[in-house]
């Protein structure tokens, strides 16, 4: 039976969409498996067939009734809702969370329960699953033709709502799912951590050698130095999260600092987005949340900031030779924007899907007003004919007392007359 408290942390858009099966756990081949289960009937549920479903009340009521282990919500291709399953990651005893699963919960950053097992959890996002395998290990995700067991047992300190979440479902279906070799750039784990930091002086690291001051200028008077500016100061606009971000600072100042861990930290504490979670430690091995999100921002930067490269070409060109200074200061500014490409398209891809959400609200908004306005509508000619029936009902009336007093008139006179 799931608590009062459990039912009232579940996501409105979830609850109050009809996509809601019971399930009953047996076992099959040795395994326990959740079988799902039509609401009221107790017949078999498919989560292809919509008859088979139910109102989030109906099963709920029908689960409370003992027939049924639980409830469950069904994807299909109808609604924005992805979930993301995460197995044999958790230790219910200890409370322990493998690096994996803590990676993909905090990029995810969406509403995020413990599995009924206790030893998983399920992330539910809005997105769109990219193409290609959807399981890899214990990871699974899925958008349709599938239902996920509900707990309502909220994992501590993660959202109440079904965020959006497209650009770091891509990430990590790229990076833990899909059927690929794994990328160099974004492999995870304590190996990948231990190579950024003893990166110095390798192709991960260019020496800049700049003081913060000198840095910080450069980075401003850049062609993207505005952005730079607005996340300086702290600004979170046009980003789904602070975590996104904060990810988007550190991967400019990866590139101005050409991947130094260390002065990357120094700027960042200097920066509008520190925060305490910047020194809380995220992960198994002691990692905290900040330098994680350091060396993953060095480990997606291709290309670093050459101070000698850039000076040495500016100042070899001839001054009167005007083509030359251009295509020199065009080269070096190509250079820098194409570490960023990848991250501008990002921001906006978000942008898009943020006014989509918009647009689609507004014009729910519109189809309520209007059919306010209908009802309205009727309820005045309703009023209007009410009025006019009481008026005519009025006259009738009248017209009855005025004929009657002549009447009475009429007689007075003429028995008046003969009486005298």
């Amino acid at each position: 039976m799931m608590s009062e408290s459990a039912v009232s942390v579940l996501p409105e858009e979830l609850r109050e969409r009809d996509q809601w099966v019971c399930w009953k756990e047996e076992p099959r081949d040795g395994k326990p498996t959740k079988i799902p289960v039509t609401p009221g009937s107790g017949a078999f549920a498919s989560s292809t067939d919509p008859e088979t479903w139910a109102s989030f009340e109906t099963a709920l009521e029908y689960a409370d009734t003992g027939n049924a282990d639980g409830i469950g919500f069904v994807f299909t291709d109808d609604d924005p809702i992805v979930g993301v399953d995460l197995d044999d990651c958790r230790d219910p005893a200890s409370d322990d969370v493998d690096d994996t699963a803590l990676d993909i919960i905090e990029r995810l950053d969406s509403y995020t329960e413990i599995s009924p097992s206790g030893t998983g959890f399920h992330v539910l996002i809005k997105g769109e699953l990219p193409d290609g395998r959807n399981r890899r290990g214990s990871i699974e995700l899925y958008d349709t033709a599938r239902f996920f067991t509900v707990t309502g047992d909220r994992l501590e300190d993660t959202p109440t709502c079904v965020a959006r979440r497209q650009d770091a479902l891509v990430a990590i279906h790229r990076e833990y799912v899909q059927d690929s070799d794994p990328d160099p750039e974004h492999e995870s784990g304590n190996r990948r951590s231990m190579d950024v930091t003893k990166t110095t002086g390798s192709a991960a690291h260019t020496d800049v050698d700049l003081e913060d001051e000198d840095l910080l200028e450069r980075a401003r008077n850049a062609s993207n130095g505005e952005k730079f500016e607005r996340l300086w100061r702290g600004s979170t606009a046009g980003y789904e999260s602070q975590s996104e971000a904060d990810m988007a600072l550190c991967c400019l100042l990866a590139f101005w600092t050409g991947g130094d861990l260390q002065q990357m930290d120094r700027l960042f504490r200097q920066s509008g987005l520190l925060r305490n979670k910047w020194d809380e430690v995220h992960y198994a091995d002691g990692s905290t949340y900040g330098e994680k999100t350091i060396e993953r921002a060095v480990a997606s930067i291709s290309e670093f900031y050459d101070p000698d490269t850039r000076e040495t070409a500016t100042e070899s060109a001839p001054r009167t030779s005007e083509p030359s200074t251009t295509a020199s200061r065009d080269k070096s500014d190509r250079k820098q924007n194409r570490a960023y490409l990848i991250e501008k398209n990002r921001l906006l891809t978000g942008r898009v899907d943020e006014l989509e959400a918009t647009l689609e609200q507004k014009n729910e908004r519109i189809d309520l007003l209007e059919a306010t306005i209908e009802d309205l509508k009727t309820e005045l000619a309703e009023r209007n004919r009410e009025i006019k029936q009481t008026r005519e009902e009025q006259v009738d009336t009248a017209s009855d007392c005025d004929t009657a007093s002549e009447t009475s008139s009429l007689w007075g006179r003429l028995f008046g007359e003969s009486s005298k």
